[in-house]
């Protein structure tokens, strides 16, 4: 999962896309990268690390323009080096900047193709590498020195029909513009902003809403899914409907864990899903163990905090908070490698005694991955003095990988992986496991303003929408995503920059 954002201003772009990418860290704490354009000139600045580690001031003043685009990246299968920052950049035609947030999944058969038909050369092993160079291929196909909208949107179209997957894109296109497109099931989210200044409209496209917020953008509406957005660089919004959208199918675990809760994608706010999701977890609750002997509720922080406060209301149990939470150590869900997940959550959580001595305690957490940070949890609160600890949480088992972008593990690496609820609830040390039924999590996320009536919901339930994943292709994830394999590949000697970018 990445977070990507551009904007064509009327003036200086550079600290709006900063303060933006910081808006949406909490999408990839890897690495982090902005590119600008200034009268046919490209800045650019990427590296490893976080937004504030990566841009100092000397870069700041360097990234000038009214235009620009930025990513934060967590790695993905096959894709976790330095060298691997986004925004990609190829100069030819005209030079194209671009950052994805997704996943190909006929990135191998491209990549063949690229070299073989396109002539193109690539430097990553990055499936953003890949769908910038189709990009840019169909570009050299156009003709003129100068782009009509029309001509962009026609080489998007050939783009969506060779490209599979989730994915959101922002592109900046040198002497042109920005471009924004969204896969055809619109499973990775992607939202479009205005703001109005007195020398004209300004643009913002964002893989949240909040990122939009938090720099006077109002939200105009949703890319759509198959749809592409062109921004010219006189502020003139253009769009297309690049490819049909057959089924609209967001990726739910945007609501579950990924996006933040005053964010709306959608036009489902992230914040009322996840109270859905805490009222039907205690319906659960009740329909089990009507004479539940719970004393207290308390929420794994951050992200369970609102499923966690409403399950707590409808059962009429005492909420409170148990732990205390470092705010300078990373998400351990996106952390690279098992042993550095494990240590990170004893220096990220902890519990204050008074509100687990003697008690029986139901800690509530969004979801279930690999099952060490609940059992590292669990421990903590019988060390805190519970007297019984439950588990819930506020989505089904994971139990398949995710293809589309959320670098999920093989399934041998899954706690739920061909395990029972009993197996897992040993595995974890709770006392009680209680998780989501899939329906329940579908219900909670939709309701009757939005235009959504299903999701991508394959982590769960194994149903991958996009139809062209083979039990081939998943063999190949092992390859790729497990973490002894993703070590090995961290060890290896990094190729050299031969340019160096501002």
């Amino acid at each position: 999962m990445c977070g990507i954002v551009g904007i064509v201003g009327q003036a200086p772009v550079n600290q709006r896309i900063y303060d933006a990418l910081t808006v949406l860290q909490h999408r990839g704490q890897d690495a982090a990268g902005i590119m600008t354009m200034h009268e046919g000139e490209l800045f650019a600045r990427k590296d490893a690390g976080l937004v504030r580690d990566v841009f100092q001031r000397r870069d700041m003043l360097q990234l000038a323009g009214n235009m620009g685009i930025g990513h934060v990246r967590y790695p993905t299968a096959g894709c976790d080096r330095p060298d691997e920052a986004q925004p990609f950049y190829v100069n030819s035609p005209f030079g194209i900047g671009l950052g994805h947030n997704g996943n190909l999944t006929n990135m191998a058969a491209l990549s063949r193709e690229l070299v073989r038909e396109d002539r193109r050369h690539l430097n990553t092993s990055s499936d953003s590498e890949v769908l910038l160079n189709v990009f840019a291929s169909e570009l050299h196909k156009c003709e003129g020195e100068r782009l009509a909208p029309s001509q962009i949107f026609a080489a998007l179209e050939t783009v969506f029909r060779r490209c599979h997957g989730g994915f959101a894109v922002v592109a900046l296109v040198v002497g042109h513009g920005v471009v924004g497109f969204r896969d055809p099931h619109g499973i990775r989210p992607l939202v479009l902003g205005r703001r109005d200044t007195p020398r004209g409209p300004e643009w913002m496209l964002a893989s949240e809403s909040v990122a939009l917020d938090m720099i006077g953008f109002r939200l105009v509406r949703d890319v759509r899914p198959g749809e592409a957005v062109y921004i010219d660089e006189q502020a003139h919004l253009h769009t297309h409907q690049c490819a049909p959208c057959e089924r609209h199918t967001p990726c739910i675990f945007e609501y579950v864990y990924f996006a933040r809760p005053d964010s709306i994608i959608d036009n489902i706010s992230v914040h009322k899903a996840r109270m859905r999701m805490g009222e039907r977890l205690a319906e659960k609750i009740r329909r089990l163990r009507p004479d539940h002997d719970i004393d207290v509720v308390i929420p794994i922080p951050d992200t369970s905090r609102t499923s966690a406060m409403q399950l707590a209301a409808a059962l009429g149990v005492k909420y409170r908070e148990g732990f205390v939470k470092n705010r300078y150590i990373g998400r351990t869900f996106i952390m690279p490698g098992q042993e550095l997940r494990q240590k990170s959550v004893r220096g990220k959580l902890n519990a204050i005694d008074l509100e687990f001595r003697g008690r029986t305690v139901l800690l509530v957490d969004d979801s279930i991955v690999r099952g060490t940070t609940s059992a590292q949890i669990i421990e903590m609160a019988r060390e805190a003095g519970a007297r019984k600890v439950y588990f819930a949480s506020a989505a089904p088992p994971v139990r398949y990988p995710n293809v589309y972008g959320i670098d999920m593990p093989v399934i041998s690496e899954l706690v739920a992986g061909g395990r029972s609820y009993d197996e897992v609830s040993r595995i974890v040390g709770a006392d009680w496991l209680i998780y989501q039924d899939l329906d329940d999590l579908v219900a909670a996320c939709r309701h009757d303003y939005a235009e959504v009536r299903e999701f991508d919901t394959s982590c769960f339930s194994g149903e991958y929408v996009t139809g062209d994943v083979t039990e081939e292709y998943l063999r190949a994830l092992v390859e790729n995503r497990a973490d002894e394999v993703r070590a090995r590949r961290r060890e290896e000697p990094q190729p050299g920059r031969v340019v160096r970018v501002v």
